[in-house]
């Protein structure tokens, strides 16, 4: 597996424990399955695996673990760009809601 480069520069082995406490969080009283975590770290792993990058930032790891929470549970994706985008207002919010709505309105017209 690549290091992960922190924003202050350090860097660390990742950790796949880290990942799905991430999730975890993010989840929280949602109705996702172990089964279904446990196959989404595999496919953020697949994906570290497969870049061929000796280091990742956390950013990347950030916008790869949302494009997955977007697939699986909506409210779990807003929790977790809200503390990984560091929203200060509503206004924030309503616009990740509005840009996940956007293609759910688009193949609706399809």
């Amino acid at each position: 597996m690549p290091y992960v480069v922190k924003r202050n520069g350090s860097r660390h082995d990742y950790d796949s424990a880290k990942m799905r406490a991430s999730l975890a969080l993010a989840l929280r009283k949602r109705p996702v399955s172990a089964v279904v975590v446990d196959a989404t770290v595999m496919r953020i792993e697949d994906k570290l695996l497969t870049s061929g990058e000796r280091e990742v930032t956390t950013a990347y790891l950030g916008e790869l673990v949302m494009a997955e929470l977007k697939k699986i549970d909506k409210v779990a994706y807003v929790r977790f760009a809200s503390v990984y985008k560091s929203f200060e207002d509503i206004g924030e919010f309503v616009e990740a809601i509005r840009e996940m709505q956007v293609p759910a309105a688009k193949s609706k017209k399809s």
